[in-house]
């Protein structure tokens, strides 16, 4: 084999194990590549107690409930509700029927034990994906961009 060939068989092979490693990474990670999942949707995939993730969705009226730090709260996509513990301090914006995302631990009670909450920043900001997600349900009737 001349040399040129040898070159040529090592860069076919390298990009072989390029990409059967991209490919393993991407079937590895495959749920979680999403950003966050709706009440609805954690619902729906029966999530282990225990796993770490985002819910995004709004936070239903008449739910928030303060205690010092400790703040108790449900979020809502209309169809279904996740209760959500909270400690710590709440971004100024956050405020019951805005939009929300929090991370953090599903517990085995059911509830959600959040580590952070992301509120919007203004009054006609809604993350693309929670924008989305509430479109298809009919309940989000957001200004068109």
């Amino acid at each position: 084999m001349t040399r040129k060939g040898k070159r040529l068989t090592l860069i076919i092979g390298a990009l072989a194990v390029l990409g059967l490693a991209a490919g393993l990474m991407l079937f590895a990670l495959r749920d979680n590549i999403i950003f966050f999942y709706t009440p609805s949707e954690l619902a729906q995939k029966q999530v282990a107690p225990g796993a770490r993730l985002r819910i995004g969705g709004l936070v239903k009226e008449g739910s928030v409930v303060k205690n010092g730090k400790d703040v108790a709260f449900t979020v809502t996509d209309k169809t279904k509700d996740l209760a959500v513990a909270y400690t710590g301090l709440l971004p100024d914006l956050f405020r019951e029927g805005q939009g929300v995302v929090v991370d953090g631990l599903l517990q085995t009670d059911g509830k959600f034990k959040a580590d952070s909450v992301l509120a919007k920043h203004d009054e006609r900001y809604m993350p693309r994906d929670v924008a989305d997600k509430l479109k298809q349900q009919g309940v989000w009737q957001g200004e068109k961009k």
